[in-house]
This record gives structure tokens, C-alpha cells and sequence, in this order.
């Protein structure tokens, strides 16, 4: 059956592979079911359904990708897309988290719309390289500046905006513990880094007594507080279009630049030959649709993903191991809901620094691409926005490339965006 499904010889590997290469991926990216609710619930939403939601959105994201593009590759809720959700569209805009699900559902159908059609790929070839890694970069920063907060290692100064917090605290060391566990573990090759070091800062806290222990296995809780609870007609009256556009950027960027990454480094994608990247754009297409409806922000490519191809993983049935290893985690809630913001910012962090890793690929040699690409960066992290960041970016590359004469280096896609980021300025 599984020969049938996947053409596993066809790919070079068999089913033991590929079961240990899906588990491989989930013990790397299932972090996520831990760090997601964390960030979700500061909406009001409640926690124990987005655990549910963000387990079920990952099960039918990456059954979509076993089933249909037959890639190794697993979905869940993107990281930096839940902290758009949360801190900036709901905390700093003052939108409610149901239309927030609304822009969301919203994106998703433009999403695959754009998949289809083709125009994201058109899209993908028109924005420059350097804007490209500046915005993985910069949700990086975000991202690192939302866990020293939240681990009150960076608090709040009247002098100087932020400042350094009380490095005694418990969360601030529990905190640090956590993040020296994460990279030294990751150093030494462990697989499953970041969710041990997220499972030992909690039992640790459990067992010191600041957090108290609410058991480890039951029934999953219900969907219901967040199942079909988004508001789209809201989404669409409230002014909420530069959100959407936003959240089809980052998407474009992330999902497709991971699957790339990923199915490049499977050999997947060769020269010359034809490959399934469409079958697979289309997998996280309808996964952010349907993680809109029970109550989750964006689904997304996992770029742990290449943790499983590097054990081997060739085909779906990878894909199909992730997809069930998320199923059985909905029987885990009670882990889950015990699990603490400190345990959860080291996780933040490191993933932050991983991300950082995308300035190597700006040409900083060329101003007219460093600079926006550093406006960019800099700006999501100081705005506490995503939003502000891809806009003064897109805004900025375009004046300069005509203000010094440049034209071609402009793609209409580039130009398109910039002008879309100009009239909600103007018109907000």
C-alpha cells in the first residue's frame, strides 16, 4: 500500500526511513505545540482549544502534503506569523482576535488563489533577494525581543524605552537555563533540542514549585471557544487590507522559500526535470484556510523539515508520520497547558537566532539593497510590528532605486507592493 501511495522505491527508501524520518521532524518542530498557544492565548482566545487547533491545523496540512505533492515536508502554525496575530494585529491595533481569524481566512483564499494561478511564483522571481532575507531576519529580532520581554529579561524604562530586568528572577533564569540547553544540545547534534529544553524548564519548575502540575495524558479539550469563531465581514469592514497584505507576504516568503530549501536539499527539485512544488504550494494553501476556521493564525512549511530529510526522508509517507505523531499529541493537553511563558521564551529565542542567519545573504557591498534590507530588519523589532517593517522596506527600495537611477532592478511585483504599503499610509 505504501509502495502504491508514496513510489518509495522509486525514491530510494522504504518505510522503516521514512516513519524514522517523520518522527525525526516532528521531535525538531513539534516545539510548536507548546509555543503556540502560549503566544495565541495573550488574544483571549483560549489556550486549550489553540492547542487543539494548532495540532489539527499541522495534521491537515502535512496530510495534504503526503497525500497530494507526496513531499517530505511538515505544516503547523508559522512562527513570526503568530506573533503578527498577536502583538501587532490585536495587542498594538486593537483589532479582536476573531477578525484577526478573519484576515487570515482571508489571505488564505488570496493564497490559493495566487497558487493557482501561478502569480505567486511570479511573485516569489519579482522580490529581491535582499528584502527576502531581511524579512526572515527581521521577524527574527521580533521574535527575540517578544521572549526576553515575556521572560522579563528586557523590561520596560522610562529613560531609555527598554532596559535590562531582574536577571535573579526566576523566570529570567529559568529563561537562560532554558536557552543554554536549546543551543548546546542543538551543538551536539540532538535531536528534539528545543522541545527538551522546553520539557525540562517546566518539570523543573514543577518540581521547585512555580508551576503546578496538572498531569500529562488526557481527552483533547474541545475546539468549540475558537471552532468557526472567525469574523471575515469584520475583517473586511475594519480596515484590515494592509493586515491581509502583510500576512500574504510573509507567507509567500516563508512557505515558499522553505519548500525549496527543503525539497532542493531531498533532490526533489532538479534541473530539468519535473517536480511537485505546485502539488505542495497548494498543501499549504489550504491548510491556512483551514487553521482560520478552528482557530489558529497561519500554517506554514516547517524548515525543520530538513532534519528528516537528512535522516532519509524521500516522500509523503514522512509527511503522513508527522501528520500522525500531531494527532496523538492532542491527547497531551494537560503538558501542554502547564507549560510556562519562561519554558517557552528560550524556544523563542533560539529560533530567533536561526533566523538571523539570513543577513549573510543580503548584498551589503550594494547600498541600494543594504540599506532597505537594514530599514526592514530594523524596523519590526523597534515598531513591534511586521507590518512596518516589510512596508518601510518595500517603500524605501523602490524611492531609491529611482532616485539613483536604477529602473531595472525593479520588478513590477516589487513596485506593486511598495505602492499598496504608500496608499495605506496615506489613506489610514
Amino acid at each position: 500500500m505504501f509502495e502504491r501511495f508514496f513510489k518509495l522505491s522509486e525514491h530510494g527508501t522504504d518505510v522503516k526511513t521514512e516513519i524514522l524520518a517523520g518522527f525525526t521532524t516532528f521531535l525538531t518542530m513539534s516545539y510548536i505545540i507548546f509555543v503556540n498557544p502560549d503566544i495565541l492565548s495573550t488574544t483571549g482566545m483560549d489556550r486549550d482549544a489553540i492547542f487543539v487547533a494548532t495540532c489539527l491545523a499541522a495534521v491537515v496540512g502535512t496530510f495534504v502534503m503526503a497525500f497530494v505533492a507526496n513531499w517530505p515536508i511538515g505544516m503547523a502554525p508559522g512562527m513570526g506569523l503568530n506573533a503578527f496575530f498577536a502583538f501587532t494585529v490585536v495587542a498594538a491595533m486593537g483589532y479582536t482576535w476573531q477578525q484577526a481569524l478573519g484576515a487570515v481566512f482571508i489571505s488564505g483564499v488570496i493564497f490559493l488563489i495566487l497558487t493557482v494561478s501561478g502569480v505567486r511564483s511570479w511573485i516569489v522571481q519579482g522580490i529581491p533577494r535582499s528584502l527576502q532575507s531581511a524579512i526572515a531576519a527581521g521577524i527574527g529580532l521580533f521574535l527575540g525581543l517578544i521572549a526576553l520581554t515575556s521572560s522579563q529579561i528586557v523590561v520596560s524604562n522610562p529613560a531609555t524605552n527598554v532596559g535590562l530586568g531582574d536577571l535573579t528572577s526566576h523566570q529570567a533564569l529559568y529563561a537562560i537555563l532554558g536557552f543554554l540547553i536549546i543551543a548546546s544540545l542543538d551543538a551536539l547534534r540532538v535531536r528534539g533540542a528545543i522541545l527538551i529544553g522546553i520539557l525540562v524548564v517546566t518539570l523543573l519548575s514543577i518540581f521547585i514549585g512555580h508551576s503546578e502540575f496538572q498531569g500529562i495524558v488526557s481527552m483533547p479539550p474541545s475546539l468549540a471557544p475558537t471552532f468557526l469563531q472567525l469574523d471575515i465581514m469584520g475583517a473586511l469592514s475594519m480596515g484590515l487590507a494592509h493586515v491581509i497584505l502583510v500576512l500574504v507576504l510573509v507567507e509567500v516568503f516563508d512557505a515558499t522559500g522553505t519548500m525549496i530549501g527543503v525539497a532542493k536539499r531531498a533532490k526533489l527539485i532538479e534541473e530539468g526535470k519535473p517536480n511537485r512544488l505546485g502539488r505542495a504550494l497548494f498543501a499549504d494553501s489550504t491548510a491556512i484556510v483551514t487553521g482560520s476556521l478552528i482557530g489558529t493564525s497561519s500554517t506554514t512549511a516547517y524548515v525543520e523539515s530538513a532534519s528528516g530529510v537528512q535522516a532519509g526522508g524521500r516522500t509523503g509517507l514522512t509527511a503522513l508520520t508527522i501528520g500522525i505523531f500531531f494527532l496523538l499529541a492532542l491527547f497531551f493537553s494537560p503538558l501542554a497547558g502547564v507549560v510556562p511563558s519562561y519554558a517557552t521564551a528560550p524556544a523563542l529565542l533560539y529560533v530567533a537566532g536561526l533566523m538571523l542567519r539570513e543577513v549573510s545573504e543580503i548584498e551589503w557591498a550594494d547600498v541600494t539593497e543594504a540599506a532597505p534590507a537594514a530599514l526592514t530588519a530594523l524596523a519590526m523589532p523597534f515598531t513591534y510590528s511586521i507590518a512596518n517593517g516589510l512596508a518601510f522596506g518595500f517603500i524605501s527600495y523602490v524611492a531609491i532605486k529611482l532616485i539613483t537611477g536604477r529602473f531595472r532592478d525593479l520588478h513590477p511585483a516589487t513596485v506593486i507592493v511598495a505602492l499598496l504599503f504608500v496608499a495605506k499610509y496615506a489613506f489610514e
